[in-house]
């Protein structure tokens, strides 16, 4: 794995799967309890396939843009995400790039000594889209790729 571009390659083992198992994988991902969605690209839209996260409770919306190379075997991916004032920010800030993020919603509770303390409600870990995304591509026998630009 390259830390800074966040590329996986799958073991040496995998079966490489045609294009159109690839898609069907990811988009399998879709779920009622999943926080994200995975649909196809639009019209005018570079990606093929694009996962999108809101998260409005801690000001996060994550969008991973891929991108199915059939001929190289590999899906390029750009990650972007845009935190805004509700995460405790001046502004909305964005970012692009492979990055792991941790938000958390905490919550001052009274403790059972009667001291108050800061109890966390909610937690994401940006991981919990990427890597599902990730792993459906290299069981496919697919190289994940991050890049800077489609």
């Amino acid at each position: 794995m390259s830390k800074w571009t966040g590329t996986r390659v799958p073991g040496s083992h995998v079966t490489k799967k045609p294009a159109t198992a690839v898609r069907e994988a990811l988009l399998a991902l879709n779920h009622p309890d999943a926080l994200y969605t995975v649909r196809v690209g639009g019209d005018g839209e570079k990606p093929d396939l694009v996962a999108e996260c809101d998260l409005k409770r801690v000001g996060l919306r994550m969008k991973i843009s891929m991108r199915l190379v059939p001929e190289k075997h590999e899906v390029r991916v750009v990650h972007e995400r845009w935190v805004s004032p509700a995460a405790g920010h001046a502004r909305v800030e964005y970012g692009r790039g492979h990055a792991r993020s941790v938000f958390t919603e905490k919550r001052t509770v009274l403790g059972n000594d009667g001291r108050k303390r800061l109890d966390v409600v909610f937690r994401f870990d940006t991981r919990q889209v990427t890597t599902p995304l990730e792993v459906a591509v290299l069981r496919a026998g697919w190289r994940w790729r991050g890049v800077i630009k489609l």
